[in-house]
């Protein structure tokens, strides 16, 4: 190689190429780390140097080296590539290594306006210099290469058009913790700053995007998830697309409730006109939707949700795919269809599914959430007048409709609204839950909107975060987790803004929190147990046991001190009814695990005391979070011991944790040969949630007979989810042999009942 390349500098200068320099570098990025090479390293990017090369550019070379060398064989560069990405990281936001006093980099990033100006009047030089002591930069060290370049895509704080980045990882989370603990008082917040940074910092705890991208900066939004439901008229439609619009631009994911509109040729100002129908409307929600990219951290998206039931359902489940024209498809949502006991009985008996327009049949749409009983008494009597203008389908073919749809688009997803009700935090008759979330894992109470400034209507927001299964050591550790998680986000109710007052008011009385879990995959492969065989079933149920009974019992200490959520009446707490009463009975044939925790001292506690939050759990995907503590992600199986994922800066390659220790223990997605296992596990998880998980199906056609997955074995995975008292199906997600992408099925158990 010629030696004689000049390289541009940072500063405009010119000055010889380096090796020894570039040697010096990789050297101590490989330090302690295995089956690494410097030489290789070196040989890979020295090919790519030219004359004139700036000096970000070689950093970059060396970098992006590294990162393609990851493999099972040398899952090590993963590190190595981390460290020199963590390297040049921190040159471009100081102009060196060592990063500053935090004291002087607040100073100067709140004169910037990149940090909120709180921070210098909530805590003093003093206080910064006492953070300073707790930070242990080297922990940057610990990081993968696909964590180093998430942090970089999404959570640090940087100016996103000219690349400029201001801050370093352990600083980020080291003001996490400030802003959320900044109202404690003096003599305590120092403590839970230090406790919630090590925590963080040390990957015990996941925090989502919004919180690491948002807390310490002047925008004060950060609930992961926003349900908005809707009512049948004008105003309300067009106060749900405006908050769509805001809370979209504040990096939400939305859950959108649309199951109120009535259907096509409905009547109108007392037949005056008749209704244009649904899908003009969800095609002005896709354009509230798609109309902000969420500051550049993640793009807009949001999940519809509307009853099996609904008149124009037909024409509703086709919506997604990608046939027909434009003008009869809203392609860039996603869709949840809702179902209960009613639906699958008719399927199971090989009856017929009527199909109404909730403006038809008065009562009947709230009856849906409220009150199983109520639902059915009225849903046989109107299918008896004849005077109410419906549609009747073989409940089969309404369900291979669906399910079919869902093996097609992969994301047509399902609801159990009775599991939802009955085996809930709310009480039914008071706060019905209507609808989930983008990912469906939230299951809250909403109102529709009249309008946009209406105090009245209820959009319920979410605060996430989880544990991370993979670094806990005993179950014991739960407690200390859980006191700093519900502290810490129940802060963040009070911290964060409300743009509109019905997200302020529902959630100032609810206060809800989704606390969930990452690492599953590698906690199972740690206690040498599996998703396929019923292993794991104790372990899983002794495991989420622990999680809702110490966030309970934390929750219940901050009621003692700060009292209890505003509309507590309204929860099923305030009865005395905990999960542990409530979950589907059925569960028990699957799992026999008994209680192993005091839940009669806890229920006798929140009797006394109550809670101070009406909801503290939801598995949620954490599709980018995992990524940053190098686990795998929510409770998925991984798809391979590497992980490729693209993201907007390329192909990312992402070893499984402890990867040489365990690699004979993980069982890999597509080596399982069913559902069955999986939905025992996620029901088990379920009897303890109080909201919802986001549950996948997954299918690999070349196990079956033309290679095509028999529709019969997709109605059977529904059945089974619903026995067991799963709320809610996610991802629909069909092998290809190469990537994940969707195959067609068959249309087998078309002509009559399921033999299941």
């Amino acid at each position: 190689m010629n030696k004689n390349i000049l390289v541009s500098k940072r500063d405009g200068g010119k000055e010889q190429l380096d090796l020894e320099k570039i040697h010096r570098v990789i050297t101590w990025a490989a330090e302690g780390l295995n089956n690494v090479s410097v030489s290789e390293v070196e040989l890979k990017s020295h090919i790519q140097f030219y004359d004139g090369i700036q000096t970000t550019d070689i950093h970059e070379t060396l970098i992006k080296s590294a990162a393609d060398l990851i493999s099972e064989q040398a899952p090590d560069y993963q590190y190595l590539a981390a460290r020199l990405a963590i390297f040049h990281l921190r040159k471009k936001a100081y102009g060196q290594f060592e990063p500053p006093r935090l004291h002087q980099l607040v100073t100067k990033l709140v004169e910037m306006k990149k940090y909120d100006t709180h921070l210098l009047k909530d805590y003093s030089e003093a206080d910064f210099d006492e953070m300073d002591g707790f930070i242990d930069h080297n922990r940057d060290m610990n990081f993968s290469y696909a964590a180093v370049k998430q942090l970089e895509g999404k959570y640090l704080v940087q100016n996103r058009v000219t690349s400029e980045f201001y801050e370093s990882p352990q600083v980020l989370y080291i003001l996490i913790g400030a802003c959320l603990f900044a109202s404690y008082p003096k003599d305590r917040r120092m403590d839970y700053i230090r406790r919630f940074y090590n925590a963080a910092s040390t990957f015990k705890i996941s925090l989502p995007t919004p919180i690491m991208a948002g807390v310490r900066t002047p925008t004060r939004q950060f609930s992961s998830c926003v349900l908005i439901e809707c009512d049948d008229s004008l105003d309300s439609i067009n106060a749900t697309s405006s908050a769509i619009v805001k809370y979209v631009s504040q990096r939400a994911g939305i859950g959108i409730n649309a199951g109120r509109i009535r259907a096509i040729g409905s009547a109108i100002r007392n037949g005056e006109a008749f209704h244009t129908g649904c899908i003009p409307f969800y095609k002005h929600f896709q354009t509230a939707v798609k109309s902000c990219s969420q500051g550049g951290v993640r793009g807009g998206a949001a999940t519809l949700f509307y009853p099996i039931w609904h008149y124009e359902v037909e024409n509703l489940l086709v919506l997604k795919n990608n046939r027909g024209v434009e003008e009869n498809r809203v392609r860039h949502i996603d869709y949840g269809v809702q179902f209960n006991k009613l639906m699958y009985q008719r399927l199971i008996e090989g009856g017929h599914i009527s199909l109404f327009s909730p403006s038809d049949v008065p009562g009947l749409y709230d009856a849906f959430f409220e009150d199983q009983n109520r639902f059915e008494t009225l849903y046989q009597q109107y299918e008896q007048d004849k005077s109410i203008r419906r549609k009747t389908l073989k409940a089969v073919e309404l369900f291979s409709l669906f399910a079919t749809e869902r093996a097609s688009t992969g994301r047509i997803y399902l609801q159990n609204v009775d599991h939802c009700n009955t085996h809930s935090p709310f009480n039914p008759s008071l706060a019905p839950i209507r609808q989930s979330n983008l990912c469906l894992e939230i299951a809250l109470p909403t109102k529709p909107l009249r309008h946009v400034n209406d105090e009245e209507g209820e959009i319920a927001l979410c605060t996430l975060a989880a544990f991370n299964l993979g670094a806990l050591n005993n179950l014991d550790e739960l407690e200390e987790l859980s006191d700093l998680l519900v502290r810490a986000l129940d802060s963040l109710l009070d911290y964060q803004n409300y743009p509109l007052p019905a997200a302020r008011n529902a959630t100032m009385g609810r206060r809800p929190l989704g606390i969930g879990v990452i690492n599953f995959a590698n906690y199972l492969a740690k206690n040498q147990v599996r998703y396929s065989d019923s292993s794991a079933n104790g372990l899983t149920h002794k495991t989420f046991e622990a999680i809702q009974y110490y966030l309970l019992k934390a929750s219940n200490r901050l009621a003692r001190e700060q009292g209890t959520c505003g509309k507590y009446n309204e929860t099923t707490y305030a009865q005395g009814i905990l999960p542990i009463d409530t979950y589907k009975k059925d569960l028990d044939e699957v799992c026999q695990e008994p209680l192993h925790l005091d839940w009669e001292g806890l229920r006798n506690d929140i009797r006394q005391h109550g809670v101070r939050n009406s909801t503290l759990t939801a598995l949620m995907p954490s599709e980018t979070s995992s990524q940053i503590s190098n686990a795998t992600n929510g409770i998925e199986p991984p798809r391979g011991f590497v992980t490729v994922k693209a993201s907007k800066d390329g192909i990312l390659k992402q070893v499984v944790p402890d990867f040489e220790e365990l690699r004979d223990h993980y069982e890999l997605l597509w080596n399982i040969p069913g559902n069955d296992g999986y939905l025992q596990l996620v029901a088990i998880m379920q009897k303890f949630i109080d909201q919802t998980i986001s549950a996948n199906t997954n299918y690999d056609p070349s196990r079956f007979e033309g290679g095509k997955v028999p529709v019969k074995l997709l109605l059977k995975d529904l059945l089974t989810a619903y026995k067991l008292g799963v709320k809610t199906l996610y991802y629909h997600n069909t092998r290809d042999g190469a990537a994940d992408s969707q195959s067609d099925i068959d249309d087998g158990c078309a002509g009559g009942a399921c033999k299941i």
